[in-house]
């Protein structure tokens, strides 16, 4: 008998990659004078982990900014399922299905594990203000079908232990999970991850990782990734573009990025 492989067991580079979700193309962002972004462009395959990397100030986080709708680019555009922006807004970014976490941490710290992911939900919740006040009919079935979904994801994330804690008394790895469950309760098609392994030790590392590639594999979410740690990129990531100086230096499977001489010389700061 042939044996077979559980299918909780992931196995990179089985997955089968779609069509292009997300194309960038030709964009440039500028601030004044200083040039951010230069003729960018690269897509996002549907069900991939496309990571962005680059050395410190090479663009990246301005390039996810654009993506999202908090800049708006001086030139190009953005198609996401076939529809073409040169600008989104914030609120339009997220209606469509992209869901963003950033490099520094913008949780409720007061609040609850719960009411932080909750806070996700909100485009989804359709009651008005003064119907979710006095919990009536609708209103009250529409939290609880909402409170199911917040607690999956809290148990995916394996955080129900802290589930009623005000969030500034977690650790930092902690926090760093309830911000990607506040993202993951939009239901994004696309994830924008903005260095979730920043400031980690590498066990919460390991365990980040692993919750990423649970995100893409179970979900079904596309995810692009800004990350340092080149051993969690050229792990997890399915393609990678690299960014210098706000420039596109480099674009292809980990492999190829890794051989890739322009890589090499920007990394060993040779390249200016």
């Amino acid at each position: 008998m042939t044996a077979t492989t559980p299918p909780e067991v992931h196995i990179p580079g089985t997955k089968k990659i779609g069509d292009v979700i997300l194309d960038v193309k030709n964009i440039s962002l500028s601030f004044g004078g200083v040039k951010a972004l230069t003729d960018i462009s690269f897509n996002v395959r549907e069900h991939e982990i496309r990571a962005i990397i680059g050395p410190n100030g090479a663009g990246k986080s301005s390039m996810l900014n654009c993506i999202n709708g908090v800049y708006t680019p001086q030139q190009g555009s953005i198609t996401f399922r076939g529809q073409t922006f040169s600008h989104m807004d914030s609120h339009q970014v997220a209606t469509l299905g992209l869901g963003r976490t950033f490099q520094n941490l913008a949780l409720f710290k007061g609040m609850s594990v719960l009411d932080n992911i909750m806070s996700g939900r909100n485009l989804k919740i359709k009651s008005n203000i003064l119907m979710q006040a006095l919990r009536i009919g609708p209103a009250e079935r529409e939290e609880i079908m909402h409170r199911e979904a917040v607690e999956r994801i809290i148990d995916f994330l394996e955080i129900q232990a802290y589930r009623k804690t005000p969030v500034g008394q977690l650790p930092y790895g902690l926090q760093k999970r309830v911000d990607l469950g506040r993202a993951l309760a939009m239901e994004p098609q696309v994830l924008l991850l903005d260095e979730p392994m920043a400031g980690m030790n590498v066990e919460e590392k390991q365990d980040m990782c692993r919750f990423v590639l649970d995100v893409n594999d179970e979900f079904g979410t596309t995810v692009v990734l800004i990350e340092h740690d080149m051993g969690v990129v050229m792990d997890i990531s399915d393609r990678v573009v690299v960014l210098d100086y706000g420039k596109k230096i480099g674009d292809g499977t980990p492999d190829e990025v890794r051989n890739n001489p322009d890589v090499i010389s920007a990394y060993l700061g040779t390249s200016h």
